[in-house]
């Protein structure tokens, strides 16, 4: 216990989240040697995108905002993610640049980009509701009364596992209480 709370206190939990979902804080993107899961596999992101722009024409960052708002903030793709999965999204002849009112580039979806969401419409909804998913996770727990009871529970023990007078036995209630706890939660 000791040795997790002087390394961070990184014995509450993968990376301090408290859900299951994607995008590195939650429970099962871990593969089992520490290693995180990708938000998306090989052409995932490439359907999202289509999907996003045939529901309205949209730019670049545009794209990243939506994939953030669905997943309730977990995941925001980079922009080194984004524009080179659009520009194949072009060269594919799937999407094409629109006209657009100020100096980002607006894309659009072509008819071939329309026919791939159809061919890949149960893939498409699967993904879509993944995202949707993520964020409603993170929404029921991710509160801010939860990450200030958590935070407080650690600064706590970290102030007092750092006494080097504790005792044993003290210790031991710790642990108990900590256990306690737990049991507790899960049971409601």
């Amino acid at each position: 216990m000791r040795r997790a709370m002087h390394r961070g206190g990184r014995g509450f939990g993968h990376g301090g989240g408290f859900g299951r979902g994607f995008g590195g804080r939650h429970g099962h993107d871990d593969d089992g040697r520490g290693r995180r899961r990708r938000m998306f596999d090989s052409g995932e992101l490439r359907l999202v995108l289509l999907k996003l722009i045939a529901d309205e024409p949209r730019h670049g960052y545009d794209l990243i905002r939506q994939i953030e708002e669905l997943t309730g903030g977990a995941y925001a793709p980079s922009p080194g993610v984004i524009y080179p999965t659009l520009t194949l999204l072009g060269d594919m002849g799937l999407i094409e640049t629109a006209d657009s009112d100020g100096a980002k580039k607006l894309f659009a979806a072509t008819d071939a980009g329309r026919a791939e969401l159809d061919t890949n419409a149960d893939a498409v909804a699967a993904l879509i509701t993944r995202l949707t998913e993520v964020g409603e996770e993170r929404q029921r727990t991710d509160s801010a009364s939860v990450r200030r009871a958590m935070g407080n529970l650690r600064t706590v023990l970290m102030n007092r596992l750092g006494d080097r007078d504790l005792e044993e036995a003290t210790l031991h209630d710790i642990v108990a209480l900590i256990d306690e706890a737990a049991q507790k939660i899960e049971r409601l």
